[in-house]
């Protein structure tokens, strides 16, 4: 006899019925989908397009992570859907809660929410063992010396985006991987989480560095730092500086040697 599911509570505190045995799971954020691959690659039904890692995946994708083919997802007969409140919409949360699915939501802004936020998605939602990447992630950070930023930190400015320019703000999760390497945010304190800012008044900020992820816009050494002629450009891995999954446990030590070795490429 099969049990009955169990009401359990994901990051944002509403109620997901999970099964006693999670077989079958749709993840609709790249991190996450990277994160069950590493735990058990079987289990994932469905991915968005932009789950790219790992390379080899071969399951259905179900459209992008903004706008999810509910239907789609619904097709494959999930007995979890893994999400996030900041990458997915909750129009679509919405719509698959309403097709009778499983969504688990998932919320992580700092580097410390991400250990805890995983161990649940996966223990709880997908009703794993504790796998042991999580603990070589949590390792890695723990040997990052210090939470605070030293007072002598560069002075960052982190676009995600540009035309229009757009920039990390405040109470994000790469802003928080990048304070725990030693760089200050130069809008750390704006009310917006990632604000339009023009590229004048990014200048006028006075940065000693620019960070250009490659995604989610793809900045490269011809196409971004010759936005900040003088201005130590790093160049780094989207993949590492905003996912929180495996990719946690090789971020410090990468992302930190970016960083140190980022000299004017404009």
């Amino acid at each position: 006899m099969t049990s009955e599911p169990v009401l359990e509570t994901d990051d944002l505190g509403d109620p997901v019925a999970i099964p006693a045995r999670v077989r079958r799971v749709v993840s609709i954020v790249p991190s996450l989908t990277e994160a069950v691959a590493a735990t058990d690659r079987d289990l994932l039904a469905g991915v968005t397009d932009w789950c790219t890692h790992p390379g080899d995946l071969d399951v259905p994708h179900v459209g992008g992570t903004k706008n999810p083919d509910v239907a789609a997802i619904a097709a494959l007969r999930p007995d979890v859907v893994l999400a996030n409140e900041e990458e997915n919409r909750e129009p679509d949360l919405r719509a698959m809660r309403d097709a009778g699915l499983a969504v688990w939501v998932t919320r992580v802004r700092s580097v410390a929410e991400a250990f805890p936020a995983l161990h649940r998605a996966l223990t709880v939602a997908c009703r794993q063992d504790p796998p042991a990447w999580l603990d070589d992630a949590r390792a890695a950070w723990d040997a990052v010396p210090g939470d605070a930023v030293p007072v002598r930190a560069r002075r960052a400015v982190v676009p995600i985006w540009r035309r229009p320019w757009m920039v990390v703000g405040s109470d994000t999760f790469a802003g928080d991987v990048l304070r725990r390497l030693g760089v200050r945010n130069a809008f750390a304190d704006h009310p917006e989480r990632y604000p339009r800012i023009p590229l004048p008044e990014l200048r006028a900020a006075r940065p000693d560095l620019v960070v250009l992820p490659d995604e989610p816009y793809r900045f490269t050494a011809d196409d971004g730092p010759e936005s900040f002629p003088g201005v130590p450009a790093a160049l780094v891995s989207g993949r590492l500086l905003t996912w929180y999954g495996p990719s946690l446990a090789e971020a410090p030590a990468t992302l930190a040697e970016r960083l140190e070795s980022a000299r004017p490429l404009g």
